[in-house]
């Protein structure tokens, strides 16, 4: 139960930070605003919004790691069951399969 609860947080905390970070501007932007290219940061007020931004995206970067080491020392001490495919050398059965056991490999009726 703990481990659902903690897949659907990491997701929606993943979810938030890709949507924080795309909402971000370049370190570059505000060179045209330097420039008379239009009022920049209005949304945010004039201290614009770097403040509000980098620190919510520093929390959720933080949250996004933490889950992801509980997440990981969740499942390091479990046992993953072995696929039947991991080891082809050793066979299954020792039986050899009889002839009517393999679809198509009936006898056909040809005339002589």
């Amino acid at each position: 139960m703990l481990y659902e609860v903690l897949m659907v947080i990491y997701l929606l905390v993943a979810l938030a930070l890709i949507g924080l970070v795309l909402i971000q501007r370049g370190k570059g932007a505000d060179m045209g605003a330097s420039f008379g290219a239009g009022a920049s940061n209005t949304v945010f007020g004039s201290s614009g919004s770097g403040n509000f931004l980098s620190r919510s995206t520093a929390v959720l970067a933080t949250l996004f790691f933490a889950i992801s080491l509980i997440l990981g020392a969740m499942t390091a001490g479990q046992e993953k069951q072995g696929d039947e495919w991991e080891n082809l050398e050793v066979p299954v059965s020792e039986q050899a399969p009889a002839e009517n056991d393999v679809p198509g490999n009936q006898p056909a009726d040809i005339p002589e």
